[in-house]
């Protein structure tokens, strides 16, 4: 069943069993495929990570970005498992669905340390990385992420996780936390999110992080990209990712926080240009 994006709904993109998992995605352009893997924000989807991305980088080459199981408008299935195992198994599903032998893979946040674990596990499955904001090392637990991850619904809980991600203030707009509280609500949404980091949370981080030998043994070209005044994930683990992951260069963004791909929307999308295939 296909699901037609429309301008009510365009969080909803097409819809596709992915590893037995009724799977919202957006697939658009043509040409070398990309995979966006979106964060782990409450009430996250792909359309609402990726908006500012998937129209630009289209032009060029076939972008599919998925709500991963848990998420968005994907399937949240009932006494469902989230591990860092399931959410790859998950992703290969839909790759084997779409038949895709080879895609290269953008992750942001928690969807870069997924990107890394599918790099690690399925290393044929992955052409090149593109890590932003990314989680995927050891690191102590930032208050920003633990209030992330903690988040119990509420207008006045959004705005504040909202002034976090963002360092310019500015693109919070009057309505948006009200819109991301609501999606954080809808049925299922609240109750697989609140599964997945539950205290204490530092577990969470150290799930999703690869031992070193792991990072040492990842052969693609690899972008690593952060926002210096990120107070989500720090600065520190995409400078770790830059010194272990052989084939990889950094790129740090000045005045900016946890939404690179929002607050320097433009020179992310250059950089991707410049780096993934065509």
């Amino acid at each position: 069943m296909t699901q037609t994006v429309t301008e009510a709904d365009p969080e909803i993109g097409r819809s596709i069993q992915a590893a037995g998992i009724r799977t919202n995605y957006h697939d658009q352009g043509t040409g070398a495929p990309v995979l966006l893997v979106h964060g782990s924000g409450p009430g996250v989807s792909a359309w609402a990570n990726w908006r500012g991305v998937l129209p630009a980088l289209s032009t060029e080459r076939r972008v599919i970005a998925p709500d991963v199981v848990g998420f968005g408008y994907t399937d949240h299935p009932t006494g469902f498992e989230f591990t860092r195992q399931a959410w790859v198994d998950h992703l290969v599903g839909l790759l084997d669905a779409l038949d895709l032998p080879t895609v290269s893979v953008v992750g942001n946040s928690f969807g870069g340390a997924l990107a890394l674990w599918l790099a690690d596990r399925h290393p044929d499955r992955v052409d090149r990385l593109v890590l932003m904001g990314s989680a995927g090392t050891r690191f102590p637990l930032t208050p920003g992420l633990d209030a992330v991850w903690g988040y119990e619904p509420s207008v006045e809980n959004m705005a504040a996780l909202l002034e976090l991600f963002a360092y310019d203030r500015s693109l919070l707009g009057p309505d948006l936390a009200r819109l991301r509280y609501e999606a954080s609500i809808r049925p299922g949404v609240h109750e697989s999110y609140s599964a997945m980091f539950p205290a204490p949370r530092q577990d969470g981080v150290d799930a999703l992080a690869l031992p070193d030998a792991s990072l040492r043994a990842i052969r693609h070209d690899t972008l690593v990209v952060h926002g210096r005044d990120d107070r989500v994930i720090p600065l520190s683990s995409s400078i770790r990712l830059n010194e272990l992951i052989p084939r990889s260069q950094l790129h740090v963004f000045n005045r900016c926080g946890h939404w690179t791909q929002i607050e320097k929307g433009a020179e992310f999308v250059h950089l991707l240009r410049g780096f993934l295939p065509a």
